[in-house]
């Protein structure tokens, strides 16, 4: 019956799919497998790749989860995973974020937010502040971490993210520190944003929510490459420094050697 089908439609049929859908996938598999035609054999072999590549990405996050359906299992039910990005820029801020994941579904590709594109991460942050249980973002200034060094900074902004949860956890999964004052169990996972979901979910919110701000200082403080940097030593950067000196928004601290700076 397949085969009175025009290929059109079977084409527009799977370009309507979601690939993170196995039933969809399988579904359209089954439906044209038998159709010997040269360019349907072709869209069915595409959609077999598609649901292969989910059936390793479900096995993956499930890896992702072993954290958290480890301590849920002994009965705690609010798990947080945390991370910070901006330790190691020239300008702006630290930023750490907090995330409760959901009880009652996986979110696939979470990952390090390294590992993934601007537009995953784009993509993931959306879906990640949708369906999170809570969330919460801390943010230090470059001045403050000018006055009590990068390392204090980065559990300030630690600590912020964490109060401003709406769900307080039970646990706190965090990327390989142990966060100080703060009066909840702490589990510190080495490369916890490559193992953790929440800790992955957590360093998505941080890097999408900072290359923002910094995308703005662009504007504000043009030639410093805060767009494309996020605040690193890129040429560019050091160039503009180097020329003009820094701005608002650089960490004096980290400008020193650059700069000759006593």
């Amino acid at each position: 019956m397949s085969g009175i089908v025009k290929f059109t439609e079977i084409n527009s049929e799977y370009k309507a799919l979601d690939y993170n859908n196995q039933h969809e996938l399988m579904a359209f598999i089954d439906k044209y497998n038998n159709d010997d035609r040269g360019n349907v054999s072709a869209l069915v072999e595409k959609a077999i790749k598609k649901h292969e590549a989910l059936l390793e990405e479900i096995a993956r996050t499930e890896l992702m989860y072993a954290f958290e359906d480890k301590y849920k299992d002994m009965g705690l039910k609010f798990i947080c995973g945390i991370d910070e990005v901006g330790r190691g820029p020239l300008a702006g801020p630290v930023v750490a974020a907090a995330v409760i994941l959901p009880d009652n579904e996986r979110i696939l590709y979470l990952n390090d937010s390294k590992q993934l594109s601007k537009k995953k991460r784009e993509e993931m942050y959306d879906i990640i502040l949708e369906k999170a249980v809570a969330y919460g973002i801390g943010v230090v200034s470059e001045e403050i971490i000018d006055e009590i060094n990068i390392l204090q900074a980065t559990y300030k902004a630690m600590q912020i993210a964490i109060g401003n949860l709406n769900q307080k956890p039970d646990l706190m999964l965090n990327d390989a520190v142990k966060i100080p004052d703060i009066n909840i169990k702490q589990v510190p996972i080495i490369k916890g944003d490559t193992l953790s979901a929440s800790i992955a979910a957590a360093s998505i919110v941080a890097k999408v929510t900072r290359d923002r701000m910094m995308e703005a200082y662009e504007e504000i403080y043009p030639g410093y490459d805060f767009g494309k940097s996020a605040g690193y030593g890129t040429p560019n950067h050091i160039k503009k420094l180097k020329a003009d000196g820094p701005c608002d928004i650089h960490r004096r601290t980290f400008l020193k050697k650059i700069l000759n700076q006593q």
